[in-house]
């Protein structure tokens, strides 16, 4: 039974990705948002957050950030772009609540700081502060994406698992 899964990853390169937000990791279909609940923005999983920081979860570059810092997207070293979206409709903030600490361009290391967001004042505004992690290019994935669920700690629990193509 193990011959089988040693045998798939010489062949291939898993992926792991460790939570970027600390709360509790969830499916997207728990997402108040039929793009990100239907799958419609690619694969991934969603983090309803307990503290207000994102961090890289892996060594990386940073390939685009939002205006408002509600969103940054990071392509990590194996060639995966990840899309993190904290909130939903929180574009409509226009900044407000959101500060980032890093550029398009820039490399990043695992564990520093993306963004300081304020789940209070999310909230106070009305919107929801879940925060849908989504695989951007997941057609670079050979298999599905295993998601893992339950409560999470950005650094060091693992959500998302990729088999790459070889």
């Amino acid at each position: 039974m193990f011959s089988k899964w040693r045998k798939k990853s010489a062949e291939s390169k898993v992926v792991e990705v460790v939570a970027p937000i600390t709360g509790r990791s969830v499916a997207l279909a728990e997402v108040p948002d039929e793009a990100f609940a239907a799958g419609h923005m690619g694969q991934g999983i969603a983090i309803e957050p307990e503290e207000g920081k994102l961090i890289s979860p892996f060594d990386g570059t940073v390939i685009h950030v939002i205006k408002s810092s509600h969103a940054v997207m990071v392509e990590n070293e194996e060639g995966l772009q990840f899309l993190f979206h904290i909130g939903i409709n929180t574009v409509s903030l226009k900044g407000d609540g959101f500060k980032s600490h890093v550029a398009v361009g820039q490399k990043v290391k695992a564990g520093q700081v993306l963004i300081d967001f304020d789940i209070a004042k999310i909230k106070q505004a009305g919107y929801p502060v879940i925060t849908p992690i989504i695989v951007t290019n997941a057609d670079e994935v050979a298999d599905s994406l295993e998601k893992i669920t339950g409560p999470v700690m950005a650094g060091r629990d693992v959500i998302l698992k990729a088999v790459l193509k070889s």
